[in-house]
């Protein structure tokens, strides 16, 4: 009897051993997960149209706000620029490569010019393909990086900025969707990446009906008459300007002369409801963005997946007179960037000083992935993880499009040059600004009262300011293998 007892409790203990290890092998194993990505990329989105930069705004995005509010705000991400009018090409170029912007493949320059470069395979979604991910991609067709593009497993491409489900950023949303519907049908565990690419708010900004009521807007058509004014549409951005002071060096520019609804003019009336338009067009991508949380919240992947939004470059929309992205004025040189994820704790803003082009090392080095030799970004996951502020001290920017050599400008700390040389020589200025007391580089014709408010380079009690900088841009430039050379640098 007693060896039968004691039988007994030693099977006993051995059921309660083994189910504890495989508890304990069930909790490593899911520990052990690998992480999933959700990589968010709006087309035409200064970071000021959104709350989370700028408090003044009336647009809601309550989605976007909640990922600010449980993430990582970077308030200085910035694109490094372009050297040609389709600024989003090789900002999308630098995102998939992790290149900066004059070590790029051609196609980044010359559009059609797409044969197969190494660079190719050292992009995002062949990264992640190498190290198990399953990889997905919606986005537009057109001024990207086809290269890259087709390296992802599965995709569907397509300009969608109408104002309906079928025509708009509900398109980009279905394809999700559906695809996590194929996932979750076929119980696939492996992790994913799903590049979620918009086609809005870059222009034509044709809104859904109900949006576009609410902010105040039409689709306006007509080259002959002005859009109604409404009492519902954004105001005016503070650095507003009816004219910039001097040209801008791209002659023809297609953003500054004919978007559909603004062509030439700035007159208020127009830009108020061309911004109602932009709006209208922001609060439907957030709209897209939540159904696509919520699914991956009922899936249960929500905690196990980075999500970082951003967008390819900033936009003027009447800021000091001009409507484009070819400038590098904090509106259009700045992108919003919030990253929200395992491990990373929420509610937090930091300086960053990152570039679009530090993406692909940063989501390798979340990922446990080695990045690519042929990478030149850093990756700020010591930022994410608050071990540093910032990943670089100075920042360099570049807008080659138009006349050569262009603009150029450099950031360190609150200071920031920008240098115009354009047209052969007609156009050449210099403006100096300071950040912490002009946010807005208020220009002369902006008519503040404060001596910082300003434009400060032909004020000589900073000329020993404008100098440093003058010597960093050329030091940037340097460092950076940029072709040009301005008027006043050395050659």
């Amino acid at each position: 009897m007693k060896k039968k007892a004691f039988i007994w409790i030693a099977s006993l203990f051995l059921i309660i051993s083994v189910g504890c290890d495989n508890k304990e092998s069930n909790k490593q194993s899911k520990e052990k997960k690998k992480p999933n990505f959700l990589f968010v990329l709006v087309d035409d989105q200064s970071p000021f149209d959104l709350q989370t930069y700028d408090s003044n705004s009336i647009l809601e995005t309550p989605n976007i706000d909640k990922l600010a509010k449980e993430g990582v705000v970077f308030d200085d991400a910035r694109n490094m620029g372009s050297m040609n009018g389709a600024v989003c090409t090789p900002s999308r170029h630098m995102i998939m490569t992790g290149r900066t912007v004059w070590h790029l493949p051609r196609s980044a320059e010359f559009q059609r010019d797409t044969i197969p470069n190494s660079l190719d395979e050292q992009t995002i979604g062949a990264v992640f393909n190498r190290a198990g991910y399953k990889t997905m991609r919606t986005c537009k067709k057109g001024n990207s990086y086809p290269g890259a593009n087709m390296q992802f497993t599965v995709v569907h491409d397509a300009t969608k900025r109408g104002g309906t489900e079928e025509s708009g950023s509900a398109w980009h949303s279905k394809q999700v969707l559906d695809y996590l519907a194929d996932r979750e049908q076929g119980k696939e565990d492996d992790p994913f990446f799903i590049y979620f690419g918009f086609s809005h708010p870059h222009d034509t900004r044709n809104g859904t009906p109900e949006l576009l009521e609410k902010y105040g807007a039409v689709n306006h058509k007509d080259k002959n008459s002005l859009p109604p004014a409404n009492p519902k549409q954004p105001q005016l951005q503070d650095n507003y300007l009816l004219k910039h002071p001097f040209f801008h060096g791209h002659p023809e520019l297609r953003d500054e002369e004919r978007v559909s609804g603004v062509w030439k003019n700035r007159d208020e009336q127009t830009i108020r409801n061309e911004l109602g338009r932009e709006y209208a067009c922001d609060e439907n991508i957030d709209i897209q963005l939540g159904k696509v949380l919520k699914k991956l919240e009922d899936m249960g992947e929500l905690d196990n997946t980075y999500i970082v939004y951003t967008s390819d470059h900033g936009i003027s929309i009447g800021r000091h007179g001009l409507t484009g992205k070819q400038n590098l004025y904090e509106h259009t040189w700045r992108v919003p960037f919030i990253v929200k994820g395992p491990g990373i704790e929420g509610g937090k803003r930091v300086k960053g000083n990152i570039y679009l082009l530090d993406v692909l090392p940063t989501l390798c080095d979340l990922a446990g992935i080695e990045a690519p030799e042929t990478v030149e970004g850093k990756s700020f996951v010591p930022v994410l993880k608050g071990e540093k502020e910032v990943v670089r001290d100075v920042m360099y920017g570049v807008y080659a499009g138009g006349t050569k050599p262009g603009m150029r400008s450099v950031k360190k700390g609150d200071w920031k040059l920008i240098k115009y040389d354009v047209m052969d020589g007609a156009v050449r200025e210099t403006q100096l600004f300071n950040l912490k007391e002009n946010p807005n580089e208020y220009l002369p014709e902006h008519h503040k009262s404060g001596e910082m408010e300003t434009d400060l380079a032909e004020n000589p009690k900073y000329a020993e300011k404008l100098a440093e900088m003058e010597a960093l841009l050329l030091e940037q430039m340097i460092a950076n293998d940029d072709p040009y050379r301005l008027w006043n640098q050395k050659k």
